[in-house]
């Protein structure tokens, strides 16, 4: 038998999704994978209820149902006040998994080169390599998760760099990067003439006094940023796959062009439903904000009573905990023991960076309120965890 692909031969599964088997197995509370376990909106639910008899069930657009981007384009024209043509700036994704990836196989060819923040989702060099091109990883050193500029410049400035990933609000870290730090990496993508990829996902999870700023909002990175997000975490609705790209009609033509044989279209009855969602007005928004600050405060609260060492995420919702007290060499092992002893479901930070850090383990935080407060009683115990 010839060999498979090298492409792919130091990939791994999903330490993410290994570590929700992981907490099934034991009992565990799930913290480690982002999905929360509470329903959508009834308004979302209830379409999706009423659209099952009569479809749409077959195919939309390629590119996404004509009602769907309108929806989209003018509640992204409402937070940003970017103009965006839904039938030339607008590619509707399966999630942004999917977003991302067409959006790389887009600007990539084999033997470029991408920058990457570390800590990063995992998901990010996966799709580098995918790409045929190589990834190029730059610290967001912790706890404040900031960056060097001069470091950024030094990695930006490589031959053969063609891209920038930006995960803002940043998974894992919780870090909402500044307009000041926003400003430094669009001056580098203008003057080094490369793209920005964004992760926007949490956008609406941005904790006060901390703002979400676009990038594609600043001085001339309207034509050179590449917008992937999704509704999963907006509206509670991780498992109906509904991502989007947004950016220039160049762009967007050829990103069609890719999505179109990655997955040809995203669920149709899905995205019907999901409309009424995109037409939320502002207070759900402002709702949503304080639903997850509730949580957050909630859940670091209890950190604090315990004793845990964290670094207060500023948007999203995570939480990257300092395990160092604990005399574990593993990061991976002490989850797994977690999962197991004291009955809590968490990522090791291991997975997120392409330093050698063991240090960091991350929770999260979209949960119920009773959920929470059980796997806070649960950390209670966590001593126990000592070496």
């Amino acid at each position: 038998m010839k060999e498979l692909s090298k492409r792919t031969a130091g990939f791994t599964d999903s330490v993410i999704r290994r570590m929700t088997r992981i907490s099934l197995k034991y009992g565990a509370v799930n913290l480690s994978q982002g999905f929360p376990d509470f329903d959508p909106p009834s308004m979302i639910t209830e379409r999706l209820k009423s659209i099952a008899p009569h479809g749409p069930h077959q195919y939309a657009l390629t590119w996404g149902a004509q009602n769907f981007r309108e929806a989209l384009a003018k509640k992204q024209k409402h937070f940003s006040g970017m103009e965006v043509d839904p039938d030339k700036n607008i590619v509707v994704t399966a999630g942004s998994t999917e977003a991302m990836m067409a959006a790389m196989m887009s600007v990539c060819d084999p033997g470029d080169k991408v920058v990457i923040f570390s800590p990063f989702y995992e998901n990010y060099g996966a799709d580098t390599i995918l790409s045929g091109a190589e990834p190029v990883y730059v610290t967001l050193i912790p706890p404040e998760y900031s960056f060097d500029p001069d470091v950024l410049e030094a990695a930006v400035k490589m031959d053969g760099v063609k891209a920038l990933i930006l995960c803002n609000p940043s998974n894992p870290s919780g870090k909402v990067f500044t307009q000041e730090e926003l400003q430094i990496i669009a001056d580098l993508a203008i003057k080094y003439d490369i793209y920005v990829i964004t992760d926007e996902v949490y956008e609406h999870i941005v904790y006060k006094p901390f703002r979400h700023t676009y990038m594609a909002t600043l001085k001339g990175m309207a034509d050179r940023t590449i917008m992937c997000s999704s509704l999963s975490k907006t509206y509670s609705i991780t498992g109906w796959r509904l991502g989007y790209v947004i950016a220039n009609e160049d762009i967007t033509d050829r990103v069609k062009k890719v999505h179109d044989f990655l997955t040809v279209g995203a669920a149709a009855p899905l995205m019907e439903a999901a409309v009424e969602g995109l037409l939320f007005p502002d207070e759900y928004y402002a709702e949503l904000l304080e639903t997850y600050t509730q949580k957050k405060d909630l859940f670091c609260s209890g950190l604090d009573d315990i004793g845990l060492s964290y670094t207060k995420p500023q948007g999203a919702y995570y939480v990257m905990v300092d395990i160092s007290r604990f005399g574990f060499d593993n990061d991976l092992e002490f989850c797994e023991k977690l999962a197991e002893k004291v009955g809590v479901g968490a990522v090791p930070g291991s997975s997120f960076f392409k330093e050698p850090e063991n240090r960091y383990i991350r929770f999260h935080f979209a949960k119920k309120e009773d959920t929470l407060k059980e796997a806070l009683e649960r950390l209670s115990n966590i001593d126990r965890m000592k070496k």
